[in-house]
Parts: C-alpha cells; sequence; structure tokens
C-alpha cells in the first residue's frame, strides 16, 4: 500500500470551498477564476510543512497558526488552518485585501 500512495500522491485536500464559493457569488465575480486556480495548485500540493506552502506560493504568511495565501494579484486574501499531516487545509476566511487589513485574524 505504502507504494501506491508513494506513485500516486494524495494532495491537500480543500476543505469549505463553499467559502470561496459565496465570496464570489456575493458581488465578486472576479475572484471566481483566481481562487478556483488556487484550489487546483493548493490540491495537486503535497505540503508537509510552511516551507513547502512557501515553494507553490510564495507569498504566503504565517500568522499565529493559521496561514494567509494572497490571490488574485494581492486582490484577494484567503486565511486557512493547514493540517500537514493529514494533508487538509481548513477555508477559514476569503475576503478582499482590504476587508483582511481590517479583520482580527486571532478571532477566527
Amino acid at each position: 500500500m505504502a507504494g501506491i500512495l508513494k506513485d500516486h500522491p494524495i494532495g491537500v485536500n480543500v476543505i469549505a470551498k463553499r467559502t470561496l464559493r459565496d465570496f464570489w457569488e456575493r458581488g465578486h465575480a472576479n475572484s471566481r477564476r483566481p481562487l478556483e486556480n488556487w484550489v487546483f495548485l493548493a490540491s495537486k500540493a503535497e505540503w508537509l510543512s510552511f516551507a513547502d506552502v512557501r515553494a507553490t506560493f510564495p507569498s504566503t504568511d504565517l500568522v499565529g497558526d493559521k496561514l494567509v495565501f494572497n490571490v488574485g494579484g494581492n486582490k484577494y486574501r484567503v486565511v486557512c488552518y493547514v493540517r500537514f499531516p493529514a494533508h487538509v487545509m481548513f477555508v477559514k476566511w476569503v475576503g478582499t485585501h482590504a476587508e483582511y487589513d481590517k479583520l482580527d485574524i486571532g478571532k477566527l
């Protein structure tokens, strides 16, 4: 079984894609393509650490225990919690850069 997993990477399971869909459906239609591309790239990734995330998305920041992704040329921010060993990423929040500047990320 280990050989099968090694030959066929698991990728990251992005949880709460609905949060992203709700964002582009509530007046941010231009965010749809960049957010879908971000999910596609993340779901193919084999991240075991924050350094691995930065190799895929160099502008990602680590704030406390959450990752902050710049998406769409830094127009949008996506805040996630990642469990590296489980290959799971939970989307906690998505918004514009301006909305992120007002966000208290510690309350997510």
